[in-house]
């Protein structure tokens, strides 16, 4: 059984946290909670969330250039790049103008700093401020939570699967087939 229901863990603390799901029940491997702080949970939690939707977003960005095609337009008219000449994957990273980066980046900081994440504030780590997936019902509310912390790790998980794919095939949609011993090549 788990050894957790046999000591009187800190973990105990986190069992009825969101996210917790059976069968693993609350998982740390690492023993980052084992001091029992919900201050730092609440923190790596948070974390986890944002983490999570932008790897929701990315997955979805990654691969839709190659299906959908790519904006028409510059995406540096100074230089004279197209949207079209950026490769898909993790070749566009070479291509995009440091000017593009420093802006992104900057961006990040800004978003980052302007939250004001003393307790009580509404960037208070594990309050985002906006209460996107409300619910009249609690136990719905809770599925949805739920959901968007499995739906955020699975995302993690694709986004680099994607970038291992991406690099040795190629492309982020790539074709296993061409690189194995499979008949449907």
């Amino acid at each position: 059984g788990d050894w957790a229901n046999y000591t009187a863990s800190p973990l105990r603390a986190f069992e009825s946290e969101l996210g917790v799901a059976a069968p693993t029940g609350f998982w740390d491997p690492l023993g980052l909670a084992k001091d029992g702080s919900m201050k730092a949970f609440k923190r790596r939690r948070a974390s986890e969330i944002k983490h999570g939707r932008i790897a929701m977003l990315a997955t979805m960005g990654y691969i839709t250039p190659e299906l959908t095609g790519k904006f028409p337009g510059y995406l540096s008219p100074s230089m004279g790049l197209k949207y079209e000449d950026i490769p898909n994957g993790l070749g566009a990273i070479s291509k995009v103008p440091a000017v593009g980066w420093a802006q992104i980046l900057a961006y990040a900081f800004y978003c980052e700093q302007s939250q004001d994440q003393s307790e009580g504030s509404a960037g208070e780590a594990g309050d985002f401020g906006f209460k996107v997936l409300t619910s009249k019902d609690e136990e719905g509310l809770e599925r949805k939570l739920n959901s968007e912390i499995a739906n955020g790790r699975l995302a993690m998980m694709a986004i680099i699967g994607m970038f291992f794919q991406d690099g040795l095939t190629g492309s982020a949609y790539g074709d296993w087939a061409n690189f194995t011993a499979s008949p449907l090549r």
